[in-house]
């Protein structure tokens, strides 16, 4: 039942001084509340300083995904100097952590297994991201089918320092050539290698990226290209005795990854490899747990401009073999455990 008013004050307009005051006092209520809410823990530290991302070659996947990742960082913790440092790639990304350089870095799971430098027991992971597909660009025209017929032929096996160097030399091995020997090995990165191919400098060129990698897409586009099968050195691949041989893993392109590339429309066999996000012990616990989660958090937003983000999923992000996970990782992945 509604109260009994006086009929003098029903009558009576609210005060618009004292329906403002209300207002602000209750928008004031709401904002201490959200404050309190997102605040971390009485006594928690809140992460500070400089922290260098180390990433990539330009227009590589590392260094766009970086630099989308560097947004949500600054957002994520302002109080932080997010600087990113470009690099020749996975084996120079490892170096670069290892050696306190930097703080983070992308890496491919193979390029982490083989490093053997100076503080690799200080190595962790924060997540899994996405895979790398191995791929092999010729010209179309080119009569090459096969990694093994590449015998004589100016072949790009990425720079020094990087991944694709890496598993170049391990494809070529694998497919009976000599690395050096056998082919005209050039040590252009993706930032040169699209354009050599036109230009006729290049026979082929090696790349390992996410998908779509957006050099290879644009090559496509401007110069007609094929897409190589990669699928029959899976198992010689793994076959090889040392280093990280057992992260490959049998994979197939999708054939809407180049739609432009030869052949249109079909999957084209090869072989993937996982990428993960490194650091080291060295690295504040409250730090690492709140770039895990933002780079959980970002991936529809990172995905809608790098692709690969996409797959960077919160169930798989925890099997980061061969390191083992940071306690401040783990501490994000406790939280949010159903």
């Amino acid at each position: 039942m509604r109260p009994f008013l006086p009929a003098s004050v029903a009558r009576r307009p609210a005060r618009p001084v004292a329906a403002l005051v209300a207002a602000v006092t209750a928008v004031a209520a709401a904002a201490a509340l959200l404050a309190w809410w997102s605040a971390p823990p009485a006594g928690a530290p809140v992460p500070e300083g400089p922290v260098t991302v180390a990433t990539g070659v330009r227009s590589g996947v590392y260094e766009r995904y970086g630099r989308m990742l560097e947004e949500d960082l600054r957002t994520d913790l302002p109080g932080v100097d997010v600087r990113l440092e470009p690099s020749a790639g996975s084996v120079e990304n490892i170096s670069m952590v290892a050696s306190g350089r930097a703080s983070f870095t992308l890496a491919a799971a193979d390029a982490v297994a083989d490093y053997r430098g100076a503080g690799r027991d200080r190595l962790r992971a924060c997540a899994r991201l996405y895979d790398d597909y191995l791929q092999l660009v010729v010209a179309r025209s080119s009569t090459v089918r096969s990694a093994r017929e590449l015998r004589g032929l100016r072949v790009g096996v990425g720079q020094d320092g990087s991944g694709v160097n890496l598993i170049a030399e391990r494809l070529l091995t694998a497919a009976g050539l000599h690395p050096t020997r056998d082919v005209e090995a050039v040590r252009v990165g993706i930032d040169r290698a699209p354009r050599m191919l036109e230009k006729g400098e290049l026979d082929a060129f090696f790349w390992s990226g996410g998908l779509p990698t957006t050099a290879v897409s644009n090559l496509s586009q401007r110069f007609p290209i094929r897409l190589v099968q990669l699928g029959d050195l899976a198992e010689p691949l793994r076959e090889q005795a040392d280093g990280g041989r057992n992260h490959y893993r049998q994979a197939v392109m999708p054939g809407d990854a180049y739609p432009e590339a030869w052949p249109r429309g079909a999957a084209v066999p090869t072989v993937a490899v996982a990428n993960l996000l490194v650091t080291t012990d060295r690295v504040d616990a409250a730090l690492t747990e709140q770039v895990t989660r933002t780079v959980i958090d970002s991936r529809d937003r990172i995905g809608e401009q790098v692709h690969a983000a996409q797959l960077v999923d919160l169930r798989t992000a925890i099997y980061t073999d061969p390191l083992p996970l940071h306690e401040g990782a783990r501490r994000y992945y406790r939280s949010v455990k159903p």
